[in-house]
């Protein structure tokens, strides 16, 4: 992941770049090119690249990582109050409140709305078993439950369904 340093470093040669195409349209006007045009538009979005990246280098980029987190996939979001994730079945409950704890910080934005009467963000985590060929069924292990209005949360509140980790498939052990 690029760093606010790597984006000002970038900035930077973007930057000269620029200039040189600046120099290069006022010399295209002078001598009257006709590809002035076109040099125009290239310093213009040189111009906009720039400060693009002058941007991001004034923005602190990271992402939160919380160790024992298993990977997972958002399956459902509407943008507001709820989400809905899914992992693989083989996890164990430390790895679950981890991977929530992960979800409810990547999943955090100031962009979701949410209302008067409901001003959290729920985050559902489900995995898929097969109790027969052919039939799959969502197993909902937890949800964590966190504020949209601040980015550090402490008052998130996890719940883990401990019961239904007995419905999970074992793993099978290779006898040798």
């Amino acid at each position: 992941m690029f760093t606010p340093a790597d984006f000002l470093k970038y900035a930077q040669w973007s930057g000269i770049a620029t200039l040189v195409f600046a120099a290069l349209t006022v010399l295209a006007f002078i001598l009257k090119w006709g590809i002035r045009f076109r040099i125009v538009g290239s310093t213009g979005f040189m111009l906009v690249l720039t400060a693009g990246l002058f941007t991001l280098s004034l923005t602190p980029l990271y992402r939160t990582v919380i160790p024992g987190a298993v990977k997972y996939t958002r399956v459902y979001d509407n943008g507001s109050t709820q989400a809905v994730i899914t992992i693989p079945p083989q996890i164990t409950p430390s790895q679950l409140e981890a991977t929530l704890r992960q979800a409810a910080s990547d999943l955090y934005s100031y962009g979701r709305l949410g209302t008067s009467a409901e001003n959290q963000l729920t985050i559902r985590l489900r995995t898929l078993v097969h109790p027969e060929p052919g039939i799959s069924v969502p197993l909902y292990l937890g949800q964590v439950k966190r504020s949209l209005r601040s980015r550090e949360d402490s008052q998130m509140a996890i719940e883990i369904y401990q019961d239904k980790f007995a419905q999970l498939p074992q793993p099978t052990s290779q006898k040798s």
